[in-house]
């Protein structure tokens, strides 16, 4: 199912891949599968690795190779800022939940 929000969602990945590495360490086809089901498409590898890559060198995720996959988890960097970002995130946007409940 494809959502037809008409705004960009782009910039919510990283947060993303932090919450779902937060609550099991996966490769990268199980990540884009998991976002598949939040936001009804799955996301091409063009974004998904860039973001992975980026996490990485951030030092907010680790990733170990397991045969030819390499299964990402969060560092101890990368808790702390899905923490400071859900923070964030729910000061941010708490309100708009609040209006549809």
């Amino acid at each position: 199912m494809k959502y037809e929000h008409g705004c960009d969602m782009r910039g919510m990945l990283s947060f993303q891949i932090l919450w779902l590495l937060s609550k099991k360490p996966m490769h990268g086809e199980e990540l884009a599968k998991e976002l598949e089901k939040r936001r009804g498409e799955k996301p091409k590898a063009g974004t998904i690795y860039p973001a992975l890559k980026e996490l990485r060198e951030s030092g907010l995720i680790a990733g170990k190779k397991s045969g030819k996959l390499i299964i990402y988890s969060l560092t101890d960097k990368g808790r702390k800022s899905k923490k400071s970002a859900i923070t964030y995130f729910c000061r941010c946007f708490g309100d708009i939940f609040e209006e549809q409940m």
